[in-house]
């Protein structure tokens, strides 16, 4: 076949930075995807990009041997394998929702879960996706054999550009537009596309494909596109950092009580006729030793996160009420605190914005910083190094708290270890908080750090959460006992290997 019978070269290089688009657009829905079912960490990235690129290389193998054909025939084969990417990228949602079902209850691993839904939903996506590759790199140097260096440089730029736009349009529009959902039947459909042109290419080239079967190849994906959107939501709301939940966990339907679930952790409970009731451990725990120090005196409360704002609702009621800044990064927690677990924004100050970011433009003091960070294995890292518990020091007013959440596995407590060591680096008193319970070897357990100036009154609290039950503070003796064991580490903005040290126990 002569270069003047092949696509222009500029029509190829087109082609390329469209599919590298449409292939990095699917990798960043992946992790939102999975977030309902394994939630949004370390593991999660490191799984979707190792899966990706084992999908694109072996795409790009099988591509290399599918460009020592005949062009025409290339072509052709192209374009029924981005049919391919097209059909599994409709069907990942359905594989994903398949593969949890299986895979989570076969095994308690974290990790193991998470590497096995990457697998199963978006290995075969990526692989036909980077079919095109080099196809199109071969037939683009053999239409050009006077620039035969320029054609292929071309087609290696189209790639790396297409991939920067696929990231920037998946994560600043496409997803906070479409939804995740949406936006993986958008890539159906420019693969669609790309199947459509790379047939008709084939065919003027001198391979026509049977008109069926490319009709079915159109066909069948955009069916699966549109089944996939008419199917039920995990998500009540898709925000630009969640998928948000929200469901009725009563028992009688004229007393509502409401459970908020963010991607796939709970995190926060509010009954609508008891908002002074804390319906967890973590936000029982902050509330009645943020409640113990304070007394009976007005105060100016800062809370890192706001969740279901079970914690302000209930202060709202309090005489004198507290003045309450609230530095919640997503104004759809929010939206939905106040539409579904009965919060009343009224007097509460409200930031959506990152509470360190928040904090450190801010000069105010508080008498209460309370920071719930922990969410199982995902754990932002810039709210539990020292330079954060320093600047979070610079805002306490004397004779202050700041109160911290911290989960863990009782049969290791690293990360309760190294988060303890930093805050003693920072604040003169440190205390750990638990409930009145023996710690049971592997279960999952919650503390509370308290930092200040100064020691609670007591050593053991009780409120309702929502039975009576019992708060205690941690002995000296036990705390010595966890510094020997695993040492002081203190994790700073440079090394804070939280990810590590729970990790250890999946």
């Amino acid at each position: 076949m002569t270069a003047r019978a092949l696509p222009p070269v500029w029509l190829l290089v087109a082609l390329q930075g469209a599919v590298s688009a449409a292939s990095l657009v699917v990798e960043i829905v992946a992790g939102r995807l999975l977030a309902p079912y394994v939630g949004m960490s370390l593991y999660t990235w490191t799984s979707v990009i190792a899966v990706v690129l084992a999908g694109f290389s072996a795409g790009h193998w099988i591509g290399g041997i599918i460009a020592e054909r005949q062009p025409a025939r290339a072509l052709v084969a192209t374009g029924w394998a981005l049919a391919a990417a097209a059909l599994t990228t409709a069907g990942a949602v359905f594989l994903l929702r398949w593969g949890a079902d299986v895979v989570l209850p076969a095994t308690d691993n974290a990790v193991t879960a998470i590497v096995a839904l990457s697998m199963i939903a978006f290995f075969l996506p990526s692989l036909f996706a980077g079919i095109p590759a080099p196809v199109l790199a071969a037939i683009a140097v053999a239409a050009a054999p006077d620039r035969q260096g320029r054609a292929l440089g071309a087609m290696f730029a189209a790639g790396a550009i297409g991939a920067i736009a696929g990231t920037l349009l998946a994560g600043f529009v496409f997803i906070a537009w479409l939804g995740s959902i949406g936006t993986l039947a958008a890539v159906t459909v420019a693969y669609a596309l790309a199947t459509l042109l790379l047939l008709a290419l084939g065919r003027r080239a001198g391979h026509p494909p049977p008109l069926a079967l490319a009709a079915g190849a159109l066909i069948a994906p955009l069916a699966l596109a549109a089944a996939t959107l008419a199917a039920p939501n995990p998500c009540t709301m898709e925000s630009r950092y969640f998928c948000l939940r929200s469901l009725d966990v009563s028992t009688d339907p004229q007393a509502p009580v409401r459970l908020m679930v963010l991607d796939h952790l709970a995190h926060g409970i509010s009954a609508r006729d008891a908002p002074g009731v804390m319906h967890t451990d973590h936000a029982a725990l902050l509330e009645v030793i943020a409640r113990h120090r304070m007394g009976t005196r007005a105060f100016h409360a800062f809370f890192i996160g706001g969740g279901t704002y079970s914690i302000p609702r209930a202060w709202g009621a309090r005489a004198p009420r507290p003045e309450m800044t609230v530095a919640e990064i997503d104004p759809a927690v929010t939206a939905m605190a106040i539409s579904d677990f009965w919060f009343d924004p009224e007097g509460v100050e409200i930031l959506h914005e990152d509470a360190r970011r928040a904090l450190a433009r801010r000069p105010d003091r508080y008498d209460v910083i309370i920071g719930d960070a922990f969410t199982d294995i995902a754990v932002p890292q810039h709210l539990i190094t020292r330079e954060f518990f320093e600047l979070a020091a610079s805002r306490l007013a004397p004779g202050g708290v700041f109160l911290m959440n911290v989960i863990d596995h009782a049969d290791s407590l690293a990360a309760l270890a190294a988060i303890l060591a930093t805050a003693e680096a920072v604040f003169p008193v440190v205390e750990v908080w638990t409930s009145a319970e023996r710690l049971e070897p592997g279960a999952q357990r919650v503390f509370v750090l308290a930092a200040g100036d100064g020691a609670s009154p007591a050593g053991f609290l009780e409120t309702r959460a929502p039975a009576p039950k019992g708060f205690g503070r941690l002995p000296e003796s036990f705390l010595a006992a966890l510094r020997a064991e695993h040492g002081q580490l203190v994790l700073t903005d440079d090394f804070a290997p939280i990810d590590r040290l729970l990790g250890a126990t999946f």
